[in-house]
């Protein structure tokens, strides 16, 4: 062996026991679908490599649930897309209303021309009953839920979503300005959801009871005989609802996805549902403002039936929008606009009314609930929603 010189470098040890170097922390990436409690690991100043409108330590939101397909479609959260939406929230209503005036200008014109010479003060009784409305509709929004809501922004709430109730089809308008208030006031979404549905089911179960109500009552004055339909009618109906409750039974059966939420949700409601009727108070508002709610549309046709010289009893009026509103109900059109009108005409004039008088009355009934609050509902909607309130 030749000795080394004293100045040759010593050989490197192998570096086979060395762990691999760690990769930086800024390349790490960390699963979002963590519940709340458990640690990520890292401290609060060090970045995770996820995008920033993306918090990391909590469960999935909504948008990680959707399918591949929509989720491309849904903009993730961010402070600009938040400010987006608000902005477009803003300025929906106006722009609907525009709208809406232009398509269905010439009922505005001819209900304002037919009503010159009817009587101011009906007309005003009238106008009070339509603010009852929202004051009944708001007492069943408050009894569908355990929670005590702000009686003023629940009232003002309600108003603004019945000018979004006559932009959409199937009263959706007014749901999601209702479930964006509900959801503002700490509701979690699944409980918020399933007062709306609690909301949908009470109202026309009311409605129903407070036309067996009339019928018990008023016997002899009630003409039901000449409201019944005919056997095509029946049978058309009963085909419309045998194939809408099969699409949505298939719906539910084939489509995965939905099952588990529809089955929560389900659940979610039963539960809130027992709690409400525990409380007096509470399905009092529920009932007693779903039974309020179609007397006081009916007493505004009543109104204005009587402004113009329909000759009708109260009682009549009254029970022909309650049955018109039934029949029309199962039509999803906007604010029931279409259906209902020719519903209701039809029922007056069984009752006995004139065909023309019949007609200026529905005209002035959808001047004093569409068109005279549509305005200053959508100006309390843009209000709340600047406000932050929705």
């Amino acid at each position: 062996m030749y000795p080394l010189p004293l100045d040759a470098p010593l050989p490197a040890r192998p570096a086979a026991t060395d762990p691999e170097p760690e990769p930086p922390c800024s390349t790490l990436a960390l699963p979002t679908n963590l519940p709340p409690d458990v640690p990520t690991g890292l401290p609060p100043d060090v970045p995770t490599g996820l995008p920033p409108d993306v918090p990391t330590g909590l469960p999935t939101n909504l948008r990680s649930r959707l399918p591949g397909g929509l989720r491309r479609l849904v903009p993730a959260r961010s402070a600009a897309t938040a400010r987006r939406l608000r902005l477009t929230l803003t300025l929906l209503p106006l722009l609907l209303l525009g709208v809406w005036a232009a398509v269905d200008w010439r009922t505005v014109y001819g209900g304002a021309t037919r009503l010159v010479s009817a009587d101011p003060r009906w007309l005003l009784a009238g106008a009070l009953f339509t603010a009852l409305c929202s004051v009944a509709a708001a007492f069943v929004r408050q009894g569908a839920v355990p929670e005590r809501l702000p009686p003023g922004q629940l009232i003002a709430t309600q108003f603004a979503a019945g000018a979004a109730g006559h932009a959409l089809p199937g009263n959706i308008g007014a749901h999601a300005v209702v479930l964006r208030f509900l959801r503002g006031q700490g509701i979690p979404l699944p409980r918020a959801t399933a007062s709306l549905a609690l909301y949908s089911a009470v109202k026309p179960v009311a409605k129903t009871l407070v036309i067996l109500a009339f019928l018990v009552a008023f016997p002899g004055t009630l003409k039901v005989t000449e409201l019944l339909p005919k056997g095509e009618t029946l049978a058309l109906a009963g085909a419309i609802t045998g194939v809408s409750v099969a699409a949505v039974v298939t719906l539910i059966t084939t489509v995965r996805p939905l099952r588990q939420p529809l089955i929560g949700g389900l659940r979610t409601a039963l539960t809130d549902t027992r709690v409400v009727h525990s409380r007096p108070v509470r399905a009092l508002a529920l009932w007693g403002g779903a039974a309020a709610f179609p007397l006081c549309q009916g007493a505004v046709v009543a109104s204005v039936g009587t402004s113009v010289g329909l000759p009708l009893s109260w009682i009549q009026m009254v029970f022909a929008y309650l049955v018109a509103s039934t029949a029309a109900g199962a039509v999803p059109a906007p604010g029931g606009l279409g259906p209902m009108d020719a519903a209701l005409v039809f029922t007056l004039v069984a009752f006995g009314a004139p065909a023309t008088v019949a007609t200026t009355t529905v005209i002035g009934y959808r001047v004093l609930t569409v068109w005279l609050p549509l305005l200053p509902g959508a100006l309390v909607l843009s209000a709340l929603v600047r406000a932050k309130v929705l």
